[in-house]
């Protein structure tokens, strides 16, 4: 679902993984039509960053 977001809805998903500093950043670059492209594989990037970083934190806390 976050991944359809990452597309569409690029600003949207940074403020879903609680980055709304990136977020506001991001939706400037998403006003214009150019810069949609990369903000939506700014966002994919991002969110597979989060993915990673929440599974390292679950397997820390497993320890």
């Amino acid at each position: 679902m976050r991944l359809i977001l990452a597309i569409f809805l690029p600003w949207l998903l940074f403020f879903t993984i609680g980055r709304p500093f990136s977020g506001i950043i991001c939706l400037i670059l998403q006003i214009t039509l150019i810069g949609w492209i990369p903000a939506a594989l700014w966002a994919v990037y991002s969110l597979s960053q989060y993915k990673t970083d929440q599974k390292i934190a679950a397997s820390r806390n497993a320890l």
